[in-house]
């Protein structure tokens, strides 16, 4: 049986989510061991290789850029940077469901500033639905000295970089290929955590910890590739929801892999957030789709 354009669509989202919360899953495995700016830059360094790889395989290998993209790219590369060390340091601490629930509000915060950076206009059921998520977010961390903690807190900066890294990303002009932003986001991390690792220290890997770098470097280019080719078939609109089957994975797992499942509060809160940046994506769709 031959599917659809939107199922494809729809699976190669969930591929990418499922890699993508592998990687994070292999990464809170291996830094309960491993310094952090070790771990980013060993993993860093196998993902570049395997951009690199890809790029010219997809035949968009342009590493050079315009002075205004390579500015643009270069506020992108910070932004990403700082989300990376702020996740992975949260990561490290929390568990996985409840950062990954944190993470889920990353739709509603780019809607809300995308209409305060770029104009756009929201009405007053999106503008609902986003407060109503970040009531979610609220109940996921639990703002009070046995709830929230710092590294909530990192979790919570994690997106605001996120956001700023994606709506860098809508100024980069088309003629730089997807792919070659990835490595350039790539090159910054790995560059950057490879600097800060020379004063943290390196230390000698297992064989078991070799095995999760591998393993999260691979998911990572996986999820990368993936989420390019949902980009190239099927209805964004239908497939978009499907980002959240991450949650799913996280919770999943986050038993399997370290025992821990949320309790009642955080999968209520989960479920707004969820719930809402559904409703946020449909009613974008719906508000596009009428005349101008």
């Amino acid at each position: 049986m031959q599917l659809s354009d939107n199922a494809r669509g729809a699976v190669y989202m969930m591929v990418a989510m499922a890699a993508f919360t592998l990687n994070d899953t292999a990464m809170k495995a291996l830094t309960q061991d491993v310094p952090l700016f070790q771990a980013i830059t060993l993993r860093g360094g196998l993902m570049l290789a395997g951009l690199i790889v890809l790029a010219k395989l997809m035949g968009q290998w342009k590493p050079l850029l315009t002075r205004r993209d390579g500015k643009i790219i270069g506020l992108r590369c910070i932004a990403e940077i700082v989300s990376t060390v702020l996740f992975l340091a949260a990561l490290m601490h929390m568990p996985l469901a409840n950062l990954s629930a944190i993470m889920q509000a990353l739709p509603l915060a780019v809607t809300l500033a995308a209409a305060l950076v770029f104009k756009e206009r929201i009405g007053w059921r999106r503008m609902t639905a986003i407060l109503i998520g970040f009531v979610g977010v609220l109940i996921v961390i639990r703002p009070g000295p046995e709830g929230f903690d710092i590294w909530s807190l990192m979790g919570l900066l994690s997106v605001l970089f996120v956001v700023v890294r994606d709506l860098s990303t809508r100024s980069v002009s088309r003629e730089v290929p997807s792919v070659m932003v990835a490595v350039w986001s790539a090159v910054a991390v790995t560059g950057a955590a490879a600097l800060t690792s020379l004063a943290e220290g390196w230390q000698p890997l297992t064989a078991g910890q070799g095995v999760l770098v591998v393993a999260a470097s691979a998911a990572l280019v996986v999820g990368y590739l993936f989420a390019v080719m949902v980009m190239r078939v099927g209805d964004i609109g239908f497939v978009a929801p499907f980002r959240y089957t991450a949650l799913i994975w996280a919770i999943l797992l986050g038993w399997l892999v370290f025992g821990a499942l949320p309790d009642p509060l955080t999968l209520m809160g989960a479920a707004l957030v969820v719930a809402t940046g559904i409703f946020t994506l449909w009613r974008e769709r719906k508000v596009k789709a009428r005349p101008a």
